[in-house]
């Protein structure tokens, strides 16, 4: 996830504070106070800067921390998923699956030359 070369100093911001806490039960509202905007207007401001909603943000930061921790071929999938803050494997899946193109056991598999 790339930075914007002119961006605004609360997108700035937001990013920082979703860095430091994708881990975390984080919320649409609780980014936008840490940056003093309302929810709508850093809904507008966020998109428009990153071409990415706050949800789509949040999944692909919690997805590559997932693909870092599955270079330890001893992780658990779940367990780098857990992690990374998905609050199910379902929807880790789902999310995964449409981000990285392919399955997180795939991914993994590839990363590590195991064929099944």
């Amino acid at each position: 996830v790339e930075k914007a070369a002119e961006e605004l100093p609360a997108v700035a911001r937001a990013r920082v504070y979703i860095a430091d806490r994708y881990a975390e039960a984080l919320s649409l509202t609780a980014v936008a106070q840490s940056v003093n905007m309302s929810a709508f207007y850093f809904c507008k401001t966020f998109k428009k800067a990153t071409g990415m909603t706050f949800t789509e943000y949040l999944a692909r930061v919690r997805v590559e921390k997932v693909r870092n921790l599955l270079l330890n071929p001893h992780k658990r999938v779940s367990e780098a998923a857990y992690e990374a803050g998905f609050q199910s494997l379902s929807q880790f899946n789902r999310v995964f699956r449409r981000i990285a193109g392919e399955s997180p056991t795939t991914y993994r598999e590839r990363l590590h030359g195991v064929t099944a």
